[in-house]
C-alpha cells in the first residue's frame, strides 16, 4: 500500500499546483482589476507595485488553495477511471474507501496550515494591503483630474481649497483646454480664473503644485462689498499651491484602525468581549429607565432627578411636566433599543469572521470527501467533467457561504450556522457517496450523463426494492 500511496500523491501533486496557479492567476487579475483605477498614472515605481501585488495574492490564495484541491481529486480519481485503473484496484480486491486515507491527511495538514495562514499571515496582509491603498491614494492628485467635473485640490494639510474643471484634459501630460479654476479659501471673497489652456505640474522637490495658465483673466469679488468688482486679464499666469505631495508617503499605523478581515482571531475575540461589556451597559440602562417610567405609571409620582431638586418626592408632576418626561423616555428607550441592536450586529460580523477562518481553511478535508465519489461515478466525463462539477461545488459552496455571512449579519441565523451549513451539508453528501463507493454501476467508457441518467434509473428500483 506504500507504493499505491505514493502513487496517489504524486498522481495529485500536478494537478493540485497546476489548478492553484491558474486559479489564483484568474482571481487576482479579477481583484486586481477592479484597483486599476488606483494605480493608473500615479507614476508609482516598480516596488511599490510588486508590494501591492504580494499583498493581495494572500486573500486569493485563501480561496484557492481548498478550490484547487477539489479540482486535484476530480482530476485524479477521473482519470483512474477512465485508464481503468480503479477497475483492477477493485479486481485485486483494493477497497477504494483505502484510497482516500493519505489523501484526508494530506488535506488535514494543509487545513492546519490554512488555518494558521487565515488567523496570521492573512489579517496582517490584508490590513497592510489597505494602508497601501489609502497611502496611493493620496498620492498626485492631480493624475486624477476628470474632464467636464469639478475636482477639489487641496494641500493634505490645510490651506488653499481649490475647485478646478476642464473641458479637455491630455492624459500623462495634463495639459487642459477651457479651464475654469474657483478659489473657496476665503469665504469672503470669491476668486475664479477662466483660461484659454493651461498645464497642472509639480516642483523639483515634488511637493508643489505649479499652475501654468494661458490666455485668461480673474474675477474677484468680495461678500462684504458686493458693488465692487475686479477683472485683471493675463496672457501667462504662474501660481503655485504647496503641500500638493507628489511623493508616495507610506505611513505604517501598525496599531491603527482595522476592519474585522484585518483582525486574529485573538483580536476579534477582544472586540467581541469589549462589545459584550457595552451591550451588558446598555441593557442595564435600558431596564433601569423602563422601570423607572413603569412606577412613574403606577404611582404617579416622579423621582427628584426628573422635576428638579424644588419638587419633593412625594408630590405630583404637572400635567405637562408629564408629557415631557413620557418623551423623553420614549427617545431614550428608543436610543437604547438601537444601540443595543448596532452592538449586537458587530458582534455577529465578528463572530462570523472568526468562524469563517476556520470553515474555509477545513474546506480541503470536505472538498476530498466529496470531491471522489463524484469523480468515482462521474469520471468518464474526463476535464469536461472536472471543469463543470468543479464550478458546480465552488458555485454551492461559496454563494452558501456568502448567503450565510449575509444572513448572520442581519441576525436570521446564528454566526456559527451560518459559516459551518455548507461544510455540514457536503460532508453528509460525501459520506453518503463514499457508503456506495465499490457499487458504481458506470463504466469507463460511459460519459458524464450517460452516468446521470443510470444513477437517476436506479432511484425508482431501490425505492421498490425498500418496499
Amino acid at each position: 500500500m506504500k507504493i499505491l500511496t505514493r502513487y496517489l500523491m504524486r498522481a495529485h501533486l500536478g494537478p493540485f499546483l497546476f489548478s492553484f496557479c491558474a486559479l489564483t492567476g484568474v482571481i487576482l487579475i479579477n481583484t486586481l482589476a477592479k484597483r486599476l483605477a488606483d494605480l493608473a498614472g500615479k507614476g508609482l515605481p516598480m516596488r511599490v507595485i510588486l508590494e501591492f501585488f504580494a499583498l493581495a495574492l494572500p486573500a486569493t490564495i485563501a480561496l484557492t488553495f481548498p478550490m484547487a484541491v477539489l479540482v486535484a481529486v476530480l482530476y485524479t480519481f477521473s482519470t483512474l477511471v477512465a485508464e481503468n485503473e480503479i477497475t483492477a484496484l477493485k479486481a485485486s480486491g483494493v477497497d477504494l474507501r483505502r484510497l482516500l486515507a493519505p489523501l484526508l491527511v494530506a488535506a488535514g495538514v494543509i487545513a492546519g496550515a490554512m488555518v494558521v495562514f487565515n488567523d496570521r499571515v492573512l489579517p496582517e496582509a490584508n490590513h497592510r494591503w489597505s494602508q497601501l491603498i489609502v497611502d496611493i491614494g493620496r498620492k498626485t492628485p492631480t493624475f486624477l483630474l476628470q474632464e467636464q467635473t469639478l475636482n477639489r485640490i487641496s494641500p493634505q494639510t490645510g490651506g488653499s481649497v481649490l475647485y478646478l474643471r476642464a473641458g479637455r484634459i491630455e492624459p500623462g501630460t495634463n495639459r487642459m483646454w477651457d479651464v475654469q479654476i474657483y478659489d473657496v479659501t476665503n469665504a469672503t471673497r470669491m476668486r475664479t480664473i477662466f483660461a484659454d489652456s493651461g498645464r497642472a505640474m509639480f516642483s523639483a522637490s515634488g511637493s508643489d503644485m505649479i499652475m501654468q495658465l494661458y490666455d485668461g483673466h480673474t474675477r474677484e469679488v468680495a461678500s462684504d462689498d458686493p458693488a465692487s468688482f475686479r477683472r485683471v486679464y493675463f496672457q501667462r499666469q504662474v501660481f503655485g499651491i504647496p503641500g500638493i505631495s507628489n511623493q508616495l508617503t507610506r505611513n505604517d499605523r501598525p496599531d491603527g484602525y482595522r476592519g474585522d478581515r484585518e483582525m486574529t482571531v485573538g483580536m476579534l475575540q477582544s472586540q467581541i468581549d469589549t462589545l459584550a461589556r457595552q451591550r451588558r451597559d446598555a441593557v442595564k440602562e435600558l431596564r433601569q429607565t423602563a422601570l423607572a417610567d413603569l412606577e412613574f405609571a403606577v404611582t404617579g409620582k416622579a423621582p427628584a432627578a426628573d422635576v428638579g431638586a424644588a419638587v419633593a418626592l412625594d408630590s405630583y408632576m404637572p400635567e405637562s411636566t408629564v408629557a415631557s418626561r413620557t418623551r423623553r423616555t420614549a427617545d431614550a428607550l428608543a436610543n437604547l433599543r438601537r444601540q443595543v441592536e448596532q452592538v449586537e450586529e458587530s458582534m455577529r460580523n465578528y463572530e462570523v469572521e472568526i468562524h469563517k477562518k476556520y470553515s474555509i481553511a477545513l474546506a480541503s478535508l470536505v472538498f476530498v470527501i466529496v470531491g471522489a465519489p463524484l469523480a468515482l461515478r462521474f469520471g468518464g466525463g474526463g476535464i469536461g467533467m472536472v471543469i463543470a462539477t468543479s464550478m458546480v461545488v465552488f458555485s454551492l459552496y461559496y454563494v452558501g457561504l456568502i448567503g450565510g455571512e449575509s444572513l448572520a449579519g442581519r441576525g436570521y441565523v446564528t454566526p456559527l450556522f451560518a459559516m459551518w451549513v455548507m461544510n455540514a451539508l457536503m460532508t453528509v453528501v460525501g459520506l453518503m457517496g463514499l457508503a456506495t463507493m465499490g457499487r458504481e454501476s458506470s463504466t469507463a467508457r460511459s460519459g458524464m450523463w450517460d452516468g446521470v441518467l443510470q444513477a437517476l434509473r436506479g432511484l425508482p428500483l431501490r425505492r421498490g426494492a425498500g418496499r
